[in-house]
């Protein structure tokens, strides 16, 4: 990608981040190619902040219809309801996306994640993936030739718990009971409710033991708040779109290293944690 000049096009609307980052950089965003998976409220700003910066092409994937928790927290879908007829939600996205910069090609791939073949996923330089089954999470983990070495996703959850730090976050915790109890139960993530708390507790209470941890590694009380409101919290979506678009610019530019392995954001204090998982306990 290095070998491509930008155009004069590219070079007049991206000067400043030119001045701050340099050619090279800006050159391998216009040339990378960039998936995303699941559109929220973070995704939408994520995509906001990629198309900005002049990412080169934007594939988005998600064929559900606008309901009113996405309508309340993705500010990419139009106020106007007359414009939502047979449109996905990708659709309604992607128009609303090339307004902010005509450079940037984006596009909308129909079908479910699950579906798509490596040959598929060979097409783009990064994957975004969101609100998606810890299968696919999986699935979506292929090698690529990289300088800096990062676990995988499956290495990173293989890592027994009693070796983790007592500070370590709790939600990583949290997120893996629920991760179990939705593939056991065949759900989509997000469709839990309060009825399903109590079958929630007992799995998280058999995980504990299996890990030989105490059980407080994971609170009722956060559990119970996972699990009863699932909907998106509108001021946090800039936070973590804005923190995700930034760690992407980063992997892709080669300008600085990418959040080393997880990071997690409590809405309820505003605290947000990096938790380096190395697959090597």
């Amino acid at each position: 990608m290095d070998g491509e000049e930008l155009t004069e096009q590219e070079t007049a609307l991206y000067d400043r981040q030119i001045r701050v980052w340099g050619a090279g950089a800006q050159r391998r965003l216009s040339k990378a190619h960039v998936l995303v998976c699941g559109i929220t409220g973070t995704v939408a700003e994520f995509c906001k902040n990629i198309v900005l910066a002049g990412v080169g092409s934007l594939t988005l994937v998600d064929d559900r219809v606008v309901t009113e928790d996405a309508l309340s927290a993705n500010f990419l879908i139009p106020s106007d309801e007359n414009v939502y007829a047979g449109k996905t939600l990708t659709e309604l996205c992607r128009d609303s996306l090339k307004d902010f910069n005509p450079m940037v090609r984006v596009s909308v791939e129909k079908g479910d994640l699950a579906s798509f073949g490596a040959e598929f996923y060979s097409k783009f330089d990064v994957v975004v993936v969101s609100c998606c089954s810890f299968t696919t999470k999986i699935k979506n983990e292929e090698t690529i030739e990289c300088e800096l070495q990062y676990p995988s996703f499956e290495e990173s959850i293989s890592v027994p718990w009693k070796s983790f730090p007592r500070r370590f976050s709790k939600l990583y915790f949290a997120m893996r009971a629920i991760e179990r109890f939705e593939e056991a139960e065949q759900r989509k993530p997000g469709e839990l409710s309060i009825a399903d708390l109590p079958a929630v507790l007992k799995l998280k209470k058999e995980l504990c033991e299996a890990q030989s941890v105490n059980e407080s590694h994971i609170p009722n009380a956060l559990l119970e708040r996972l699990v009863t409101d699932t909907r998106e919290f509108p001021p946090v979506c800039p936070i973590i779109g804005g923190i995700l678009g930034q760690e992407v610019i980063k992997t892709i530019s080669e300008k600085g290293d990418p959040v080393k392995n997880f990071f997690f954001f409590d809405a309820m204090d505003g605290k947000g944690v990096i938790e380096d998982i190395s697959g090597n306990p």
